[in-house]
């Protein structure tokens, strides 16, 4: 008898233990998945029940924006909750510096075990981690290559697949006595919209509805959205980015073998029928951008769809394994991404569709299911927030802020009301944007293209689309000297001291 209360007690003490143990996270990073294509989002495109998973069992962020719309810097942003000026990567072209203070850091000092799997695109090797192996570069979809402490390794299969296989292999064999931070990071959807042999004819006859702007004309803006070379009639690559490849050529021979058999085939079926029928008659002007938007609606699309299943793969590992309940699942992406509004692909400008990322926040027992938040919150507040969770005291020179209050239903007495946003790669790099900086609150943004000395100001509220700028509205003179002031005070406040990357 006294057996069996001691082991009653032991499970008590066991439980309360387990109970208030700090929580295991798992981070969810795609690569340019635009919210737009999330039907938790409202995406009339595509479908998405796994990661509407999170935001029906946790917290969709209606306002989550980023710091600069691009890959690295984006990444950069999310390890050390700094802007690129503070962490020294403004580019794709830059080198992050892995001696200095990121939240897996800390969180490794804790206790924590971590983790790192996926595309990285910091150039760099991973610190901070207690396993890493990462995408070399922007990673390819077929056949990944990882580097690894290690060395290179290759492993057959579809790249998202292979991630989420390692990143679940990880968690296996892990310390089960310490809890855990799994940066889970895919490459997709990133250009050039490979699919998986599942998912690859997914589309195929769908006919996906055009954006009301993807013939935008450009005008009433400044010169920026007129030069800006990514266009979806103009700018895609026929080859890599439409599949329209001419039998030998190398870039898809290359990709080709690859693949297994059966996946060669799957594509194979997938493209002839309709690449037949372009090359007999080639579509030209405003019927070559609808044919190219439909071809990129579907391989897009399709490459979602095994990002979706493999998150999938995720929850219900967790719930499995009995993780969940002590488990917080984020899901993001570094950034967001044109669908065709504006005519375009790819991100950079600070319009809502590439300043908007989706921020999706599982947390079981603290985070009311379902709710929504509409303060607007930034890739500039996940280290804080994760370093919160856990216990662990943010650093002061961190500039974002924790989402920990609201994502516990706590009254907030101050959230920010304007947020910076600061673009740095200019032309000739890839798609000509021009460099800018700006400033953002509920309902305005005001935009400096500082190399060609021009301004936007956007009213959301009545233009959404960002299709007309105010500058120049006299009716709108007073709102554009109280956004110059907010920028400047912005800048001020975040120690912005060159429109140029600055040497560290």
């Amino acid at each position: 008898m006294k057996t069996k209360y001691l082991l009653a007690a032991l499970v008590a003490i066991s439980s309360t233990v387990s109970a208030a143990s700090p929580p295991n996270i798992v981070f969810i990073f795609s690569d340019d998945h635009a919210y737009q294509a999330i039907s938790a989002y409202g995406s009339k495109r595509n479908t998405t029940p796994n990661i509407d998973r999170l935001a029906n069992e946790g917290m969709r962020f209606d306002r989550c924006v980023v710091t600069n719309s691009i890959c690295g810097p984006s990444r950069a942003c999310v390890l050390t909750g700094k802007y690129s000026h503070k962490n020294g990567f403004y580019d794709n072209t830059s080198r992050f510096d892995g001696s200095q203070q990121t939240f897996p850091k800390l969180l490794q000092q804790a206790g924590y075990q971590t983790a790192m799997i996926g595309k990285w695109h910091l150039v760099s090797d991973p610190t901070g981690f207690d396993h890493w192996m990462v995408l070399p570069g922007q990673g390819r979809y077929y056949s990944p290559v990882f580097n690894t402490p290690e060395g290179r390794r290759v492993i057959p299969g579809y790249v998202t697949d292979v991630v989420t296989d390692e990143a679940l292999s990880w968690v296996d064999s892990r310390d089960k006595t310490k809890p855990f931070l799994l940066m889970l990071q895919h490459k997709a959807p990133h250009r050039e919209w490979m699919a998986s042999a599942k998912h690859v004819a997914k589309y195929e006859g769908t006919q996906f509805e055009e954006p009301e702007t993807l013939f935008d004309d450009y005008r009433h803006r400044s010169d920026a959205a007129a030069d800006a070379t990514m266009r979806v009639g103009d700018d895609m690559r026929p080859m890599e980015d439409m599949k329209l490849w001419p039998k030998g050529a190398p870039y898809t021979e290359q990709q080709l073998k690859l693949m297994d058999s059966a996946t060669r085939k799957a594509w194979t079926a997938a493209y002839a029928k309709e690449n037949a029928a372009y090359m007999a008659n080639p579509p030209k002007g405003d019927d070559k951008t609808r044919w190219n938007y439909q071809r990129y609606m579907r391989d897009y699309m399709a490459c979602i769809a095994s990002v979706d299943d493999n998150v999938g793969r995720v929850l219900d590992y967790l719930e499995e394994h009995g993780l969940a309940d002590n488990t917080i699942v984020v899901y993001s992406s570094d950034q967001g991404f044109y669908l065709g509004e504006h005519g375009w692909y790819d991100k950079r400008f600070m319009y809502e569709q590439s300043f908007r990322t989706p921020l999706l926040v599982r947390w079981p027992g603290v985070t009311e299911a379902g709710s929504v938040e509409k303060r607007m919150v930034s890739n500039l507040d996940f280290a804080e927030t994760f370093l919160d969770i856990a216990g662990v005291q943010v650093p002061s020179d961190m500039q974002g802020a924790s989402i920990a209050p609201l994502l516990r239903g706590e009254p907030v007495d101050k959230w920010r009301d304007a947020f910076y946003y600061h673009y740095y790669e200019g032309p000739p790099a890839v798609h000509t944007v021009a460099r800018h900086y700006g400033v953002a609150t509920d309902r305005y943004k005001l935009i400096h293209y500082y190399d060609l000395d021009q301004w936007e100001l956007f009213d959301l509220e009545h233009d959404p689309h960002e299709l007309m700028s105010l500058y120049n509205d006299p009716n709108y003179a007073e709102i554009r000297d109280e956004l110059e002031k907010k920028l400047a005070n912005l800048r001020a406040e975040l120690e912005v001291t060159s429109n140029e990357p600055e040497v560290k």
